[in-house]
């Protein structure tokens, strides 16, 4: 089981996790990164972010419209708060060196909760697959952390919680405490995917086979992953579209259909469908029997 693990967290404590995917698109699919520094600021606001947040990153993937990222985290409230957190601050990098507002102003940032170790290893093997995306094969594409799976990349490096203050603004691009963080920078002062990645779950993930990973990632379907992560949650289905897509949850989650939930069986999975898919109380109602205000009530509570 993939899902559900204990890790300690950047707050210093045990907690039990599971895995999320988060995706940051520009506006109307503008540029995100336009240079290396841009590549290389991004990857930074996904570390530090991730700190900030108390979330775990796993492996992420930028290319020059859009990131994903791949985390594990407490709770749906820590994964939807690390994705708005990468948001608000490469929002403000992007600001300061361009002098362009509201580049990521119409974007909203969801995180998927990963609820199947095959949705898990799918998610793991698309994201470093995005590199084709920049014309790269993908275990030459260095805005990814790909690299730091299965031991492949160099070792050692600079310490970021040894840079000075001054360095750690033109370096990591925030004023945050970095002095107990073990970051490492290569030559290039670019991160070390290894030094702030989980690896280890990655790997498990894959059974600790290279082989296996190298063939997930040449075979999982693109197009399919791309609509179900960058596309789906953010489009309004029509209720017979969206019926399957509920559908596909339950089976999920309780191995049976919509139709034989029980009430409890779908008190617990509205508040998943609302955070991660496109919909209204209203649709929700109709799709699980219950009264509008009913729908609304449970997602107060929750």
């Amino acid at each position: 089981m993939l899902r559900v693990i204990q890790r300690v967290l950047p707050d210093g404590k045990t907690h039990t996790v599971q895995p999320f995917h988060v995706c940051l698109k520009g506006l109307e699919q503008a540029i995100l990164c336009r240079d290396d520094e841009d590549y290389d600021a991004m990857v930074k606001v996904i570390c530090v972010c991730a700190r900030r947040r108390n979330v775990i990153v796993i492996i992420y993937g930028i290319v020059s419209n859009h990131a994903h990222v791949a985390i594990l985290a407490n709770s749906q409230a820590d994964a939807d708060a690390y994705g708005v957190e990468i948001k608000k601050i490469y929002s403000m990098l992007f600001q300061k060196k361009y002098k362009i507002n509201n580049i990521l102003h119409r974007i909203e940032t969801k995180a998927l909760c990963l609820d199947s170790d095959q949705y898990v290893r799918n998610v793991l093997a698309y994201i470093p697959k995005n590199a084709m995306d920049n014309g790269a094969l993908v275990h030459e594409y260095p805005w990814s952390g790909y690299r730091a799976m299965f031991s492949g990349e160099e070792k050692g490096g600079r310490p970021v919680a040894s840079l000075t203050f001054r360095e750690k603004l033109a370096v990591m691009h925030t004023a945050d405490n970095l002095h107990d963080v073990a970051w490492l920078l290569d030559k290039d002062n670019h991160l070390i995917p290894g030094s702030f990645c989980d690896c280890d779950y990655l790997e498990q993930a894959f059974n600790h086979d290279p082989g296996f990973f190298l063939r997930l990632v040449g075979g999982v379907n693109a197009a399919e992953m791309k609509y179900q992560l960058e596309e789906k949650p953010y489009q309004m289905q029509a209720d017979s579209e969206y019926f399957k897509t509920v559908s596909e949850v339950c089976l999920r989650w309780f191995k049976t259909d919509i139709v034989n939930l029980s009430d409890g069986q779908k008190i617990r999975v509205l508040p998943y469908l609302y955070r991660t898919t496109k919909t209204t109380a209203k649709q929700l109602a109709r799709i699980m029997g219950f009264p509008a205000i009913r729908i609304s009530a449970i997602l107060r509570q929750k």
